[in-house]
């Protein structure tokens, strides 16, 4: 039997790759403290950690992207708020990003690669 197919699991990204991990996502909070901490706290983590990991740098593009992708949409709500619409739209938006923030940061804790559904991957 050829086992030259078979694919060799990913080695366990070490505790401290996943605690910066883990930062990434989270320091999308900043977005509560000051207007666009929500990009800035993932992008100043990953650009400080990227090199140190694959799966930080892996875990850092992929919080920067989903933060991005929830700045555009959320610039779309308050266009939308003109036609009242954007406010439902709004609130459903800040409870959808905490959510799957907080299910992105756990995820990378255990040291599990988390994939944000419906974001668009500006950062590769």
């Amino acid at each position: 039997m050829d086992d030259s197919n078979l694919l060799t699991p990913a080695p366990e990204p070490s505790k401290e790759a996943r605690q910066w991990a883990m930062i990434c996502h989270f320091a999308a909070a900043l977005g509560f403290i000051f207007p666009f901490g929500n990009l800035i706290g993932p992008l100043i983590v990953w650009q400080i950690k990227k090199d140190q990991d694959a799966f930080i740098d892996e875990q850092g593009k992929e919080a920067l992207n989903f933060q991005i992708t929830v700045a555009i949409a959320g610039i779309v709500c308050l266009l939308l708020m003109l036609v009242l619409i954007g406010f439902l739209l709004m609130g459903l938006l800040c409870i959808g990003t905490i959510v799957l923030t907080i299910i992105a940061g756990i995820k990378a804790g255990e040291g599990r690669a988390y994939r944000y559904p419906f974001c668009l991957r500006f950062v590769k």
